[in-house]
C-alpha cells in the first residue's frame, strides 16, 4: 500500500491567497498552484531523504534524489493535467507516469514528490508526496506510478 501526505505548508500558502506566511526561508514568498497550467513534476528520492509535513515548503528541501537511465534529474512533469468539481468534491489528476525498465536505472526510490516546478528550486512549491513504503524502480521492468482512479488529490 501506498500513502500519499501533504506537505502543510503547501495548503496553509493556498489559502492564505499563495503567500507564504508561516515563517522561516520561504517566509513573504509568492507560491500559488495553478494544477491546470502550472509545470507540476513528479521526482523520485531514496529512503535517505525524510520528509517533513510541517516544516518542508520548496524543492530546495528535498535531498536524496534517484540517478540511473529512464529518469531525469527534476522528475518528470505531469501530463494531462485536469482538475474538476464534481458535486463540491475537487479533483487534482493527470496521466499516469512510466519510467521504462533499463538494467543501467534505479532500484532504491522509496518517495515520490509532487511539486510546481518554476525552475528555481528555492520556489518551486512541494504540494505533497508519495511513500511507496518499499524500494521500487526500474531495472526488473517499468516503474509505473499508477495514480488513484479517483486522481491524485481530492478535496471534498
Amino acid at each position: 500500500m501506498t500513502l500519499i501526505v501533504k506537505y502543510n505548508k503547501f495548503l496553509l500558502t493556498q489559502m492564505n491567497g499563495g503567500t507564504d506566511t508561516t515563517g522561516g526561508s520561504t517566509s513573504g514568498l509568492a507560491r500559488v498552484v495553478d494544477f491546470d497550467t502550472d509545470t507540476i513534476k513528479v521526482m523520485l528520492t531514496t529512503a535517505t531523504y525524510v520528509p517533513n509535513a510541517t516544516t518542508q515548503a520548496t524543492k530546495v528541501s528535498v535531498t536524496n534524489e534517484v540517478t540511473g537511465t529512464g529518469y531525469t534529474a527534476g522528475g518528470t512533469a505531469l501530463a494531462t493535467k485536469t482538475v474538476v468539481d464534481t458535486t463540491g468534491t475537487i479533483t487534482f489528476d493527470a496521466d499516469d507516469v512510466t519510467f521504462a525498465v533499463n538494467a543501467a536505472g534505479f532500484a532504491n526510490a522509496r518517495y515520490a514528490v509532487i511539486y510546481k516546478d518554476t525552475g528555481t528550486a528555492a520556489t518551486s512549491t512541494l504540494i505533497c508526496w508519495v511513500d511507496f513504503q518499499a524500494d521500487k524502480g526500474n531495472t526488473t521492468g517499468d516503474l509505473i506510478l499508477q495514480w488513484n482512479v479517483s486522481g491524485i488529490v481530492t478535496w471534498a
